[in-house]
């Protein structure tokens, strides 16, 4: 069968709701022949009767009930439709679609995500964990709208890459170990490491702060999941390098904290691709940039 054209399905409801052909015209803002055209071309593409005249009074027929009761459904879903693409329009819903490293999620991303939905509560955000690599490609391929990745980055044609926040790289230590006020590489070098694997900007960070020392120490165990080695840590297996934000809870009270020297930092940068931004996605930015103004970078003297 053809396709039908939702406005001649309209003016069948209306007829069915109303009762009349001239009601449903009035109702409609349509002069009476256009709609008395719509109900004969769905018939003649139905091929049956819709509607009966008794005594006045139009009703459908069984054809014509089983149709408006379809009608009814598409409609409602087609003004739905309709409701929330303006509603993202207007940035008042829509969904987001973010890219970002364990770290970044398991602290900065929940207090963003809490002033989002304060502010917008009808924007959806799906978070990606991924790789900085696998977040950038995934933006560029138009997979996300917004990514959290370590920096630096080489350039992307397309993809608009802003610095957004720098948090210390600190030792976490099993709290019983004697530990000096500040840890050095060949301190750190010389105990059992619980490290991030070698796919993260982080391993090859912390690789290059050993190295400077002419060290290259071997881990116990490599992971991704900064709780995890954290709580490895608090077992007293091991210790490891990781970034603290300053708005971060303090760790379990099995861990000690300490920074480094020399220092050392986490960089991180926001990603979006260029052009025009969807409203949604401009307040999804606007909390991530919120959250670098109210909590900002931690400072080790």
């Amino acid at each position: 069968m053809r396709e039908i054209n939702l406005d001649r399905l309209r003016t069948l409801v209306a007829i069915a709701d109303l009762g009349s052909f001239a009601d449903a015209a009035r109702a409609l803002h349509l002069a009476p022949p256009t709609v008395s055209l719509h109900v004969a071309d769905l018939e003649a593409r139905i091929g049956a009767p819709l509607l009966t005249r008794k005594r006045g009074q139009v009703r459908p027929t069984p054809i014509g009930d089983t149709l408006l009761e379809r009608a009814r459904r598409l409609l409602a879903e087609a003004d739905q439709a309709l409701d929330d693409v303006q509603r993202q329009v207007q940035g008042l819903g829509g969904r987001v679609r973010l890219g970002a490293s364990t770290g970044a999620i398991a602290h900065l991303l929940p207090q963003a995500l809490e002033a989002l939905g304060r502010d917008h509560p009808g924007i959806d955000v799906q978070v990606a964990v991924l790789t900085s690599q696998e977040t950038l490609q995934q933006l560029n391929e138009g997979a996300l709208d917004v990514g959290l990745v370590a920096l630096p980055q080489p350039p992307v044609p397309g993809l608009v890459l802003r610095p957004w926040r720098r948090d210390p790289i600190m030792a976490f230590l099993p709290a019983g170990w004697k530990a000096p006020a500040r840890i050095t590489p060949a301190w750190l070098g010389e105990r059992p490491l619980i490290l991030n694997d070698a796919s993260t900007r982080l391993s090859r960070q912390t690789g290059e702060w050993f190295a400077g020392a002419g060290l290259n120490p071997r881990p116990r165990i490599q992971l991704n999941y900064n709780d995890a080695i954290k709580s490895l840590v608090a077992a007293g297996y091991g210790a490891t390098l990781l970034p603290h934000e300053a708005t971060a809870p303090q760790p379990d009270p099995r861990i000690a904290m300490r920074p480094l020297r020399p220092a050392l930092w986490r960089p991180l940068g926001i990603a979006h691709r260029a052009g025009q931004i969807e409203r949604a996605t401009q307040h999804v930015l606007d909390a991530l940039w919120a959250l670098r103004e109210a909590g900002g970078s931690t400072t080790v003297v």
